[in-house]
């Protein structure tokens, strides 16, 4: 008989849940939720009505109940890796739920870009490899780190925040108050101001770009040329022998990769001739549930 695994990947939209096979990682089943943020059923928000019925049918599809559920988040995860102690603005109740009471199981939680970047170490693009971050590119930029085989999740949970980082002290303060921040340069949140009104999203620029419109190949290089500078800068100080772009807008691979690794040749140090290697992430919208079973079966073999 199987032993249970399961990862649950909690978004604003949806939540995305697998069960997989503690013994050889395979995934027995996949299934998808509403997260029906803002509601409530009875006492409880409704996005965790939604997982525990998530686990319940996991464990109806198996006959037997799970040995260990990793759950991913947004937010700030408490070192104890049982509840987000920060998450404002989205999934009202999420704050402060204790996981393990809530699901009545062994429970892990973890920030959800930390998840993504678990998820590629155990079956996707970073298989085997000890130092590496994810750079994932969407709405904002999120970002997570190994090192020495090790994820930094530092202090307060903030490790691998990458898309604060600053690019410009002179830019205007991100969501987060850091000035001139990477996310501000690349993420889609801001396509329109980017593009001074041209274009409302990344696809719809990334179309553009495709055309050879040259408002957009000037917005698009300016942006991809920010993110290089970035993951250079990240390299100064990682010294990873792997960097994984990630999240929707890297969907558009075709029109970074070459840009990337273009800017990359003129911002990276390269002592000895050593260059980073520089891959799109594998698992897509999966990654998170994946991360958050992995984390969850390690700590439960921890202990």
């Amino acid at each position: 008989m199987n032993s249970l695994g399961i990862g649950i990947d909690l978004g604003g939209t949806r939540i995305k849940g697998a069960g997989f096979d503690l013994a050889s990682g395979e995934m027995i089943h996949e299934e998808v939720a509403p997260a029906r943020d803002g509601e409530r059923e009875g006492d409880v928000p409704a996005f965790l009505s939604e997982v525990r019925k998530l686990v319940a049918r996991f464990e109806e599809v198996e006959g037997h109940e799970s040995v260990v559920v990793g759950v991913s988040s947004p937010g700030l995860a408490n070192r104890a890796a049982s509840q987000i102690i920060s998450m404002p603005g989205r999934l009202e109740g999420l704050e402060g739920l204790d996981w393990p009471e809530a699901l009545a199981r062994p429970v892990t939680v973890l920030n959800d870009a930390h998840a993504a970047l678990m998820g590629e170490i155990w079956q996707g693009a970073a298989t085997g490899v000890q130092n590496v971050f994810l750079l994932t590119l969407g709405t904002g930029v999120g970002g997570a780190i190994v090192t020495e085989g090790r994820l930094l999740r530092g202090h307060f949970g903030k490790g691998g925040h990458l898309g604060h980082a600053s690019l410009d002290f002179h830019g205007e303060p991100d969501i987060c108050g850091m000035p001139g921040a990477l996310e501000d340069m690349i993420g889609n949140h801001n396509v329109r101001e980017r593009s001074g009104g041209r274009y409302e999203s990344t696809r719809e620029l990334v179309e553009a770009v495709k055309k050879g419109e040259e408002h957009a190949l000037e917005v698009w290089e300016r942006s991809v040329r920010a993110l290089a500078v970035a993951v250079a800068s990240f390299v100064n100080v990682l010294d990873p022998e792997l960097v994984l772009i990630g999240g929707g807008i890297s969907e558009a691979w075709d029109e970074i990769e070459g840009r990337l690794k273009n800017w990359m040749d003129e911002f990276e140090w390269r002592p000895g001739g050593g260059r980073v290697e520089i891959r799109r992430a594998a698992l897509g919208a999966m990654a998170g549930a994946y991360g958050a079973a992995y984390f969850a079966m390690q700590r439960y073999d921890k202990g």
